[in-house]
């Protein structure tokens, strides 16, 4: 590969890494033409770009980014693809489900998600938990909704007592 088309594709993967908050390093290895197609169609579902990048190249895009990614550089082996997003949680709920298949690949080599940096397949669990901007937002609602039905319904109840407390008076008159 010449020098020019590495520089290439390393100024792409800085723009990528600028462009998409969170992105996920997988390792692929073993996948057939049939299941890497699936992986791919499944990515494109869920609003997940799906990169196969040399090891050399994306260390060297790592390096000239702002972040530090210095604790992903040990992910950086074998066979890598990243996988790149705006949700946090959606690759990892993805492979999760590759998981619950009894399949091993795609595995989690490492990922960058809500500016934390994850390493291991066993931080999976942790990706998932975490909730997407929707999912917050839907809590917050949620949470500022329940007082104020707790007084509507509060001021129905009590519109219903004072009736019944009239009906009780008028009978004793």
């Amino acid at each position: 590969m010449k020098k020019e088309l590495k520089d290439t594709i390393i100024v792409e993967l800085g723009e990528k890494l600028k462009e998409y908050p969170h992105f996920y390093l997988v390792d692929l290895t073993g996948l057939n033409a049939e299941q890497t197609s699936e992986l791919r169609r499944n990515c494109f579902k869920n609003d997940i770009k799906l990169l196969v990048v040399k090891n050399k190249l994306l260390h060297k895009a790592f390096e000239n980014s702002e972040t530090d990614y210095t604790a992903l550089y040990e992910c950086l082996k074998g066979n890598t693809a990243m996988m790149f997003t705006q949700v946090a949680n959606a690759p990892a709920k993805m492979l999760k489900e590759y998981k619950t298949k009894k399949q091993e690949i795609p595995a989690l080599k490492g990922a960058y998600a809500e500016e934390s940096i994850f390493v291991g397949a066993d931080k999976l669990d942790q990706l998932v938990a975490i909730k997407s901007k929707n999912e917050l937002i839907a809590d917050v609602v949620a949470l500022l909704q329940s007082p104020i039905k707790n007084v509507v319904s509060g001021l129905n109840a009590g519109g219903k007592i004072h009736g019944l407390l009239d009906a009780i008076a008028e009978r004793n008159k």
